[in-house]
């Protein structure tokens, strides 16, 4: 009776890109990425007073979720000096990891909404005695969302998408030509 078809709407974050070298050499071919990824959740409940001061029912209404990427880290092997030919192209080529990762996010679009909405809606509502208990159940309701199977699955499928993405790019191979360009001329 106090259920209700909950609204999800989910917003990709503002990324950023900073670029380093570490002081311990790296392989000299290959940049690495450090992806940071973010799930928020902001819950909005009902919270309906049960008849005869019996308590509260807190419930799941709308979803409010950032959901991507929000910060990349790129290091840069060490013996690549700032901005130099070789520099540049393990940047541009770590460019393409950064694009991989942006990419799956915009393609499982769809897929996310569709498993915060299941989610949101088999999470039966929270019954509590006191008002004092309603934050706890807010607690609980956000807990039984970021466990439930249909949001772990679709992250792990988001992962190995991300896996499968970033070895084709790794694959092809490109920076060693680009690498090449640079050492000749």
């Amino acid at each position: 009776m106090y259920k209700t078809k909950p609204l999800v709407r989910i917003d990709k974050p503002d990324w950023v890109k900073k670029v380093g070298q570490p002081l311990r050499m790296m392989d000299l071919y290959h940049g690495n990425v450090v992806a940071t990824l973010v799930d928020e959740y902001d819950i909005i409940v009902n919270i309906d007073e049960l008849p005869n001061n019996e308590g509260f029912c807190v419930g799941i209404k709308d979803i409010n979720a950032v959901i991507g990427y929000s910060d990349f880290l790129v290091k840069v092997d060490m013996r690549h000096k700032l901005n130099s030919c070789s520099y540049k192209a393990v940047l541009e080529h770590e460019g393409e990891h950064i694009q991989a990762y942006l990419s799956v996010i915009d393609d499982f679009q769809d897929d996310l909404k569709d498993s915060v909405y299941s989610a949101a809606n088999s999470i039966i509502p929270i019954y509590v005695k006191n008002e004092n208990d309603i934050k706890t159940a807010i607690d609980d309701l956000n807990a039984k969302l970021q466990m439930h199977p249909d949001l772990i699955l679709v992250k792990q499928k988001i992962s190995a998408a991300e896996e499968l993405r970033n070895a084709k790019i790794d694959e092809e191979n490109k920076q060693y030509e680009e690498l090449q360009k640079c050492s000749n001329g």
